[in-house]
């Protein structure tokens, strides 16, 4: 593309996208004198947008609002062959195109493609309406191609650390029970609790047809692994992790939240030696997570 890639220090540059997103997205009473207008027609998308779905229902909402006031904060654009690509704002300006709006202010700000990847990533983790899966996927991308770190991202993003790890913990879940979070069935509260299920696609059904709270799903999850437990005197089952100690589970969570897998710690009986287990779902998994050991 047009713009070459250029380092920035990691937290340093966070920061400064995030003023750039936070300029943009301000409540003026009136459209600032000092944004550019140009033709919508000279505006499009940024391929790479990693936000694909867009609520109709809220769509709506905000064409009926643009026709009444207008679009009250600017997008942030970069100029690519002659047109203005939104780097953040495709929702007012597909509202505005449906609103009949013939020109929109814009913020033209000179990013490289990592940079406009960057700042999209960055609009869409701060959006109200986005569900805990894609929240997670956000602070991924952030972490695996920009290479920023929890601690850094909870600074800059004005998140706490344990709210962003207990987002990450949800994609080490199956796709079908992330689906669950997405479409609503499960909230992020009775997704963390079958994490450390070894059934949780098939708890989660049992979650989402008996209406389960998420203390009664916890409670579910140490039954289900109770069950277990009973079963291995009957060699019919493998060993669960209802022994496992708060010190044992909190550094299984901790690893998986680093390596973006599900990890097991398994410790030999009156010994020091033990095993530690990766569970991957996909090949892309198992190539994310060679990835990260390879850079690590």
């Amino acid at each position: 593309m047009a713009n070459k890639d250029k380092k920035r220090g990691l937290g340093r540059g966070l920061s400064a996208l995030m003023a750039d997103v936070n300029e943009a997205e301000v409540q003026p009473s009136e459209v600032r004198s000092m944004d550019q207008f140009v033709p919508i027609e000279k505006i499009r998308p940024n391929p790479d947008q990693p936000r694909k779905r867009f609520n109709a229902e809220d769509l709506n909402d905000l064409v009926a609002s643009i026709k009444e006031k207008g679009v009250l904060q600017p997008l942030i654009v970069r100029k690519v062959e002659g047109q203005f690509e939104i780097v953040a704002g495709e929702r007012r300006w597909r509202a505005a195109q449906q609103a009949q709006l013939h020109q929109l202010p814009v913020v033209v700000r000179d990013f490289t493609d990592s940079e406009v990847l960057e700042v999209a990533i960055i609009e869409n983790i701060q959006r109200a309406d986005l569900n805990p899966v894609e929240e997670a996927a956000g602070y991924k991308q952030l972490m695996d191609r920009f290479g920023h770190t929890q601690e850094k991202m909870a600074e800059a993003l004005g998140k706490s650390r344990s709210h962003i790890a207990n987002l990450l913990r949800l994609l080490q879940l199956p796709s079908s029970v992330q689906s669950y979070v997405v479409d609503g069935s499960l909230s992020a509260g009775h997704a963390r609790a079958l994490i450390t299920s070894d059934d949780p696609e098939g708890l989660a059904k049992k979650v989402i047809s008996g209406g389960l709270s998420v203390r009664a799903t916890e409670a579910l999850v140490k039954k289900s692994a109770a069950d277990d437990s009973q079963n291995i005197f009957m060699g019919s089952k493998r060993p669960s992790t209802l022994e496992k100690d708060a010190d044992t589970r909190a550094l299984e969570n901790d690893l998986s939240a680093a390596t973006g897998v599900k990890v097991t710690l398994s410790h030999k009986a009156d010994g020091e030696a033990g095993q530690l287990t990766l569970h991957y779902d996909t090949l892309d998994q198992l190539d994310d997570l060679c990835r990260r050991l390879s850079a690590g």
